[in-house]
């Protein structure tokens, strides 16, 4: 992760800062883990795109036995286009995915 833009960032409250991959990593993913108090309904996600290109949002139990994959929450959708990558453009943006909606 960027050291200046850390996962941390995705759980800031009072502004809005962005989670960046390092310059130098060119695996070209980015993965985070959070894990929540408790178990809670999650009824809607806001994403802030910041040149990502494809997300997708999985979910499970910290009860579950370790080779329990997680479930889908949020199948692969695209943010933005390859003409978008390409061109530099349509980098930022805000999706909101509701229950039972993409």
């Amino acid at each position: 992760q960027d050291p200046k833009y850390p996962a941390e960032n995705l759980l800031s409250e009072d502004t809005v800062r962005p989670w960046l991959g390092c310059p130098q990593d060119r695996s070209r993913q980015l993965s985070v883990e959070l894990q929540l108090e408790r178990a809670s309904p999650i009824g809607y996600v806001d994403i802030g795109n910041y040149g990502c290109a494809f997300l997708q949002i999985e979910v499970g139990r910290s009860s579950w036995p370790r080779d329990q994959p997680y479930l889908t929450l949020v199948p692969t959708v695209t943010l933005m286009t390859p003409d978008d990558s390409k061109l530099d453009q349509n980098r930022c943006g805000v999706r909101m995915f509701k229950e039972g909606k993409d």
